[in-house]
């Protein structure tokens, strides 16, 4: 991120209600304008939190993040520039029972609409983009997504810095900062089931997450770095039992693992391998990789992935 930019996030909210897909466009007050929920990057957040938390608060629905649908960019009146990122993003029935959106000074209204009247609807030409691009993603059939997310440890103590064994190495200050950083972006995408390699600097990684869940983690010793550097590692097993489970996964696990978590995932779901496993797995400590797949055809192939580092 640049200081001289400003930066927000929101998303394409959806339902389909009679077998008929609805997109949330909001009517803001100040403005007079119709456009799609979203807001300024709070100080600390990830973007992925920004959006899920300026949906609800201008919605009052809560939502899980699916594949991220472009960024738009505009020049605001102080000629700074605004990057906005956005994600689909589904309201299923449980959340729009909870949410209770009353009209307030920014915002005068919520309407659910067709994306085709949406699209003759919004005010701006930027979230027009937006939304075909969002109306792309339904023509492919390709709209509901889960995720499995690959996740490296945060930063652990040096090894010569440890007179235990490598596998009982802790997280260093800046790791344990880092690990209640990604608790809120991960939640963003619906982060449910946890697993993670048994080795002390993976666990203490997922245990803010696992926290915040009120779920524990299951270690996993196939995607440890002892298996690996055995030569026992099975990530195959492992990503094999998430994918037929279509349910939203964290994965922690360590730099050396990583590429054959991502390349597995490429072959259980018969997406052609390429330069981008290198890039999704080439993770810093304490970032983690999205790979959003197809929850009514997972063998599709990869939808789409992103990557997220923590600030910290």
């Amino acid at each position: 991120m640049t200081e001289t930019a400003v930066y927000a996030a929101g998303g394409v909210v959806w339902r389909v209600v009679d077998d008929k897909l609805r997109v949330l466009l909001i009517h803001r007050t100040k403005y007079r304008d119709v456009t799609l929920p979203k807001g300024k990057v709070d100080p600390g957040e990830m973007l992925a939190e920004t959006a899920t938390r300026e949906i609800h608060e201008e919605t009052g629905i809560r939502v899980a993040l699916g594949v991220h649908v472009g960024v738009s960019r505009y020049h605001l009146p102080s000629k700074r520039t605004k990057i906005v990122h956005y994600w689909a993003a589904e309201a299923t029935d449980a959340a729009i029972r909870a949410s209770a959106f009353v009209p307030n000074k920014e915002i005068a209204a919520i309407e659910w609409v067709t994306p085709k009247k949406a699209l003759s609807r919004l005010s701006y030409p930027v979230d027009v983009e937006i939304l075909e691009n969002f109306v792309r993603l339904v023509d492919e059939g390709v709209l509901r997504t889960f995720p499995i997310i690959a996740l490296r440890h945060a930063k652990a103590l040096a090894r010569e810095d440890w007179e235990g064994t490598d596998a009982t190495r802790p997280l260093s200050p800046r790791g344990k900062k880092q690990a209640d950083s990604i608790v809120g972006p991960l939640l963003a995408f619906g982060a449910r089931k946890l697993i993670s390699s048994p080795a002390t600097r993976c666990l203490k990684t997922m245990t803010p997450l696992s926290a915040a869940l009120g779920r524990k983690v299951e270690k996993n010793a196939l995607i440890s770095q002892d298996a690996w550097e055995d030569g026992v590692s099975d990530a195959r097993t492992v990503i094999g039992h998430r994918v037929r489970s279509r349910k939203a996964t964290v994965l922690c696990s360590h730099g050396p693992v990583l590429p054959d978590i991502l390349s597995e995932l490429a072959l259980a779901t018969g997406t052609l391998r390429g330069s981008y496993l290198g890039s999704a797995s080439a993770l810093e400590p304490g970032a983690f990789s999205v790979v959003h797949l197809s929850v009514d055809n997972p063998g599709s192939g990869i939808v789409a992935i992103e990557t997220h580092a923590p600030k910290v």
